[in-house]
């Protein structure tokens, strides 16, 4: 039995490289979906929503039933024992983190008086549901206050493809919400 040429191979190896060359230069979409999309840093969120300067961190120790709440809220434990958070006069910041469908959002939100002033996505790792960064969905939050039962006091509206996105936002709207009525009744 006669030996294929070595002519195909080689041109079939050569394709394989120039593949996997190009699959690298224009990003695979997993590497899409890895990607830090850094909308504003933290540090700039908290000196716009306080004029300037931002003031120095506090802290919120999460203990006893505060762990029910919000296991209520999210859906799931807190992952941490404390939660830092920025307040001059009766306006406070908060910089949460929650996962969207398998990477977590980081947003940033400020609350006066036990309603929601601004809510804005700081960072955004996944690969779907970007839209929930635009004004257009953020402003919804805007005098938003919590219900007796932890929930929003009004609907937000959804959008098409960001389902788990929106999801994530509309519970970390309820827990700055929350935190910030713990911190207004340990004043």
């Amino acid at each position: 039995m006669a030996r294929p040429a070595p002519f195909p191979r080689a041109i079939a190896n050569c394709l394989a490289l120039l593949g996997l060359a190009l699959a690298v230069a224009l990003g695979s979409p997993g590497a899409a979906a890895a990607a830090e999309d850094v909308h504003r840093s933290p540090d700039d969120f908290l000196t716009a929503a306080f004029g300037g300067k931002a003031p120095r961190p506090g802290v919120l120790w999460i203990r006893g039933a505060m762990r029910g709440d919000i296991r209520e809220i999210l859906g799931h434990p807190y992952p941490g024992i404390r939660v830092r958070y920025w307040r001059r006069g009766t306006r406070t910041a908060w910089i949460l983190e929650e996962i969207g469908k398998y990477k977590p959002i980081t947003a940033g939100f400020v609350v006066d008086r036990r309603r929601i002033q601004q809510v804005e996505v700081l960072i955004y790792r996944e690969s779907h549901g970007w839209e929930v960064r635009y004004p257009f969905f953020t402003d919804q939050f805007k005098d938003i206050r919590l219900t007796r039962s932890h929930g929003l006091s009004r609907d937000i509206d959804g959008i098409s493809g960001a389902t788990l996105s929106v999801s994530a936002l509309t519970r970390l709207a309820t827990l700055a919400l929350y935190f910030a009525a713990r911190v207004d009744t340990v004043r």
